[in-house]
């Protein structure tokens, strides 16, 4: 299985970012698709997550400036990033909670992850 993101980048304050993200292989059924970012440190922090079911919880700090949409039938996710701060700079990762078969347990597959710098 692989997750390979796409987009990041440069953007200046107030700006816009699309990311985006697919998964490929064996894969029977995915449970989730969401997107984590790590800015310098240690700790790594849920930005948006997308459950098979439609369900969708955002990190306080981008509801209402980030949109996570889910594409299942190519096992892909985006993040529409809008006003975008200098807080949001940071790597940001994609995560599937996928099943490669049908006798595998759910598991979490992480893509290499994409910069996001937001600044003037």
């Amino acid at each position: 299985v692989n997750v390979v993101e796409s987009g990041g980048g440069l953007v200046q304050p107030g700006g816009s970012l699309r990311l985006s993200c697919a998964a490929s292989g064996i894969i029977f059924s995915i449970d989730a698709m969401g997107w984590y970012r790590q800015a310098p440190g240690p700790q790594r922090e849920l930005v948006a997550i997308i459950f098979r079911n439609g369900t969708i919880t955002y990190n306080e700090s981008v509801k209402g400036r980030f949109t996570i949409s889910r594409d299942n039938a190519k096992n892909a996710v985006s993040l529409h990033m809008n006003s975008l701060n200098a807080d949001d700079t940071a790597v940001y990762y994609c995560k599937a909670i996928l099943r490669p078969t049908y006798y595998s347990d759910p598991g979490n597959y992480w893509g290499q992850g994409t910069q996001v710098t937001v600044s003037s």
